[in-house]
């Protein structure tokens, strides 16, 4: 992974080529106070002061070079420079004028390539940024190391990142930073966590189902409960999926990918909390014993659920995850799933769809995300559309019938497992970028993390 502890450091005063960040209202007046050499280049380049203007001005020296860009960006935004940490070459660089404060992030994250796959090819070096605020720098670091582990994980083939997989990396986290793992694995699941052994069963050896458990932190702190869909690959099962639905199912683990990430920024900053991540981590495949449409699955907190589309599975294993975190009584949990396809139709690829049975978790969360520019958008866990998972058979139904108000009913199901009175956030993230903007390639990508965690920083930071 990228090393961004050296793309940022302290301004000393060290030699630095200077960057000018212009708003477009504020360009008359900016090109107004530039000498004579400034204002030829630009007339030069016609440039206008519309957004995303840019250009290299010529110093006082020829090798004294400055760069110019003109961005509409809030100055709250992670992403203002994130095009000159991706273009400019290797050098140190700060502000002409004011810190770059959250822009730092993105700074950071447009030299972080996903390149796993790819030959060797000649790289640019490291683009330092100066800041005179070096106390942002730790943390600035570590959001970007788990947003970078979302994308990495994300963006990874499914033959190389299986359930064996998202445990190796639930272990390596917590040999960091002093935690425990338990794993619940094959036929093992099939007495204590049913659904999660249902939809795994028809996996390949090697790649049997799993619910993966870590704990850290002082039992005497409030307890909470990180839980993440690690469908490694989806086939949709015996309900398969078309090719084109099939395509990008290697991300269906990114719920996973959130929850690990999540704890890691939990335990690096040693918030006092006692952490419990709890991941189920299966791929739905398709064999002779692929769990059936129609089936009538047992869970673990004693429901029966008939299984009436093998495509809705991700809800089937976080049931049992959310059991499992219900029985260690948490003060707050917190799930993330690539669930509904639904979601991505109301809000595209950017919102996740946030679902909370707590007004005041569901404000935080929404405050947090505006404050760090990581948008959530609130969807209603609906009482009225409770219904819908009647079941004529069992106890409810997985998937209804007739698609409407999809990621809803599948917040709906996961409410089933999470008694009243236990806040509880469900996070429908996509987990991806569909195309590229500045700092953020096209691929895997960490949708509502910086959201949370500002939302855990706010609640429970000593």
């Amino acid at each position: 992974m990228t090393d961004f502890t050296t793309l940022l450091q302290p301004d000393r005063g060290q030699p630095a080529r200077l960057i000018h960040v212009v708003r477009p209202e504020a360009w008359e007046a900016w090109l107004g106070a530039q000498p004579p050499r400034i204002r030829t280049v630009v007339a030069a380049h016609r440039l206008s002061g519309k957004a995303g203007n840019r250009a290299v001005l010529p110093g006082e020296k020829p090798e004294d070079w400055a760069m110019l860009l003109v961005c509409n960006e809030s100055l709250d935004s992670p992403w203002r420079i994130a095009s000159l940490g991706e273009q400019l070459p290797e050098g140190t660089y700060r502000l002409a004028d004011g810190e770059p404060g959250a822009a730092m992030l993105g700074w950071c994250l447009a030299q972080h390539k996903f390149d796993r796959y790819k030959r060797d090819e000649p790289s640019v070096g490291p683009r330092v940024l100066l800041t005179g605020e070096p106390a942002r720098i730790e943390e600035t670091v570590r959001l970007a190391k788990a947003t970078a582990k979302v994308r990495d994980l994300v963006n990874t083939a499914a033959a190389d990142l299986g359930p064996a997989e998202l445990e190796a990396e639930a272990q390596q986290l917590a040999q960091a930073h002093g935690a425990t793992v338990s794993v619940t694995k094959g036929d093992a699941l099939e007495k204590g966590y049913p659904m999660i052994h249902a939809v795994g069963q028809a996996a390949a050896r090697g790649r049997e189902p799993r619910l993966i458990e870590l704990e850290w932190g002082n039992p005497a702190h409030p307890r909470i409960a990180i839980v993440g869909k690690g469908v490694c690959f989806d086939s949709g099962g015996l309900d398969i999926k078309p090719s084109s639905g099939m395509r990008l199912m290697k991300k269906d683990m990114g719920g996973a990918a959130h929850a690990l990430a999540l704890a890691g920024l939990v335990m690096a900053a040693r918030l006092p909390v006692r952490l419990h991540l709890l991941i189920p981590a299966v791929e739905n495949s398709i064999s002779g014993n692929a769990f059936r449409p129609g089936d009538v699955l047992k869970t673990r907190k004693g429901l029966t659920v008939e299984n009436t589309n093998t495509d809705a599975e991700g809800r089937l294993v976080l049931g049992d995850a959310l059991t499992r975190a219900v029985e260690e009584n948490p003060t707050l949990i917190l799930d993330f799933a690539t669930l509904t396809g639904a979601a991505r139709v109301a809000l595209g690829p950017d919102l996740p769809a946030t679902f909370a049975n707590d007004e005041a978790l569901a404000a935080a969360l929404l405050a947090a995300g505006t404050a760090v520019g990581d948008p959530l958008w609130r969807l209603p866990l609906w009482d009225g559309y409770d219904d819908m998972l009647s079941s004529d058979i069992a106890d409810l139904v997985n998937a209804p019938d007739g698609g409407f108000a999809g990621s809803v009913t599948a917040a709906l199901f996961l409410r089933r497992f999470v008694p009243e009175g236990t806040p509880w956030a469900h996070f429908d993230t996509f987990a991806w970028r569909p195309s590229s903007k500045p700092g953020r390639p096209k691929g895997g990508e960490a949708l509502g993390l910086r959201a949370a965690w500002a939302m855990l920083k706010g609640r429970f930071a000593a």
